[in-house]
């Protein structure tokens, strides 16, 4: 590696414009515009069937964008079928502009709004490069040259508009404005506005795409609040971005430029596009939310949308992809499950609004994510409040401190021995083998209760191994009366130190009880067991014989 073959590309905004550090947040959505279907779909391995593309197209139209880039019609027959598709069978509804792209080619822009005739709303974007590497290794030609191709392309496209039916606005985006210097770029931008002459009703967009990645995110900010300050005609003009990812601040990049002044936003849905991607919407969009701030943008069923871009396009979200990623909510740490877990009781127990829970951003459940399967995930590294917050949300399993401690250790051992994570089925399944009484164990196959003044009494039959025993022992309630029988038929003796009881479904009739009982013998050791019944009494009883025949 040889750092010295490189240095600064870019070009600082000229004079001080840094307005936009004073903002803390960003207070309103900006007007969205996917590029998923031209920038995204010419980054594929296999770009997307004519199929494909009027299925993602629709999965756009529901997530709510009202400005869709739709393809690139002179460049290939699908892309142009694509568009005469939407057009020739009315599928762009009311609200709805579509967006197509074009060079600065008479050629092409022709046979671009052949594609375009009788489009109810679309925006014919149109560009060239304008930056020095561009100027001096590609076209070789100079700053007037280049300048006089974005004006001759902006004549054009206003001519074919006037004779072509259709409703038709323009936007027009300095390629590689990232490596351009920004007095140069303002000078192209204006000549174009001044051929455009945007008007209230003649909206223009200039569109400042970060091409490549070339500057920290605040330069880019001051470049974009340069341009604001200084473009023509500013009050009828949409300023717009198309920021890339190359040096993974594409997101940065963007929140910074739009609090320095830009109205617009291109990107894609999971930052798919050339290279390393586009500017991932949903993560801008989400961002946005976690502040207070409605994006506009529908992602309540986030998993589904993950599913339907990863079968239109071949890809993979990434499992950490913000907000959208399998495990972006998930904590396997036992000290992070334990305060998500206590977050989540706090949060229930105050009835509270306002999302503020520990390590959680914003609430899963606001894009279909669940508590159980996406929040808490067990493997070697888990903890008991984690564990036990994942049994008591899917399966109503409340565990006294003690015992969710000791069931974390079993599930560690065996996440850690077979190098696996375990799901809520499996620790459900240990849980249930470890604490419920088993088939070779004592049991308790009849019993009866009488009670006296101050004293209750149990004839109780106890079953091990075939053989049946019938006894009489009393104690100062139900489960004190069967734990002293339960001493006198084994001869062994303990403290019962825990017990604890719940309803595990709404009160009535046929509601399900469930006890929690720790012994502790003779060693100071500690056992534990659990018991389901209708009756809570024979729940207790059978938890408590569960923890003795786990007694050592």
């Amino acid at each position: 590696m040889d750092a010295s073959k490189y240095s600064v590309g870019y070009f600082p905004a000229p004079g001080v414009h840094n307005k936009w550090v004073m903002k803390d947040h960003i207070e309103k959505p900006p007007v969205w515009c996917s590029v998923d279907m031209r920038d995204g779909n010419q980054s594929l391995v296999i770009p997307m069937s004519l199929e494909e593309k009027l299925e993602y197209y629709q999965v756009l139209l529901d997530v709510g964008f009202k400005e869709i880039e739709v393809g690139f019609p002179a460049a290939s027959e699908t892309e142009y079928e694509f568009l005469r598709t939407l057009i020739d069978n009315n599928m762009i509804p009311e609200d709805v502009t579509v967006q197509v792209l074009t060079q600065c080619r008479e050629h092409i822009i022709r046979k671009t709004f052949d594609a375009c005739k009788g489009a109810p709303s679309a925006i014919i974007h149109f560009y060239n490069s304008v930056s020095v590497a561009q100027r001096e290794q590609v076209f070789r030609k100079s700053k007037e040259e280049i300048k006089k191709i974005a004006v001759d392309g902006a004549k054009l496209v206003k001519k074919l508009a006037s004779e072509y039916e259709g409703n038709f606005r323009f936007e027009y985006s300095p390629e590689s404005f990232t490596g351009t210097e920004p007095e140069y770029a303002l000078e192209v931008c204006n000549a174009v506005l001044d051929v455009l002459e945007p008007s209230e009703d003649n909206n223009v967009i200039i569109n400042l795409p970060v091409t490549v990645e070339m500057s920290l995110p605040h330069v880019y900010a001051s470049q974009v609040e340069y341009m604001s300050e200084n473009l023509k005609y500013r009050e009828h003009v949409t300023l717009s971005l198309h920021p890339h990812n190359d040096r993974g601040t594409g997101v940065a990049d963007t929140e910074l430029a739009l609090l320095a002044g830009a109205d617009r936003v291109e990107g894609t849905l999971f930052g798919n596009g050339e290279r390393t991607g586009n500017v991932d919407i949903i993560t801008l969009a989400m961002n946005m939310y976690s502040h207070g701030v409605d994006p506009k943008l529908d992602f309540t069923n986030m998993p589904t949308l993950v599913e339907k871009y990863e079968k239109c396009t071949r890809m993979h979200v990434y499992e950490r992809a913000p907000y959208a990623g399998a495990l972006v909510f998930a904590a396997f740490s036992g000290s992070h499950q334990d305060a998500i877990a206590k977050g989540m009781k706090y949060r229930e127990e105050k009835n509270l609004h306002r999302w503020n829970v520990p390590y959680i951003p914003i609430d899963p459940h606001d894009i279909s994510r669940t508590y159980d399967a996406d929040i808490i995930r067990v493997n070697s590294q888990s903890g008991k409040g984690g564990i036990g917050y994942l049994l008591e949300q899917a399966y109503g399993y409340i565990l006294p401190p003690g015992m969710r401690e000791h069931l974390s250790y079993l599930c560690k051992d065996i996440s850690d021995r077979e190098h696996k994570e375990l799901k809520a089925p499996e620790v459900l399944n240990i849980f249930k083998e470890h604490y419920f009484i088993g088939e070779s164990a004592i049991t308790v196959s009849d019993m009866h209760f009488f009670r006296n003044a101050d004293t209750v009494e149990t004839e109780i039959t106890f079953k091990n191994n075939g053989e049946e025993t019938t006894l009489r022992a009393s104690g100062n309630g139900s489960l004190d009366a069967v734990s002293n029988a339960l001493k006198k038929y084994t001869g062994k003796t303990y403290k019962l130190q825990v017990y604890t009881e719940h309803s595990m479904q709404e009160k009535g009739s046929g509601s399900v009880a469930a006890a929690y009982i720790g012994i502790e013998n003779q060693s100071g050791e500690m056992s534990w067991g659990a018991g389901t019944d209708t009756d809570i009494i024979h729940a207790s009883v059978d938890a408590l014989i569960s923890a003795f025949n786990n007694m050592k």
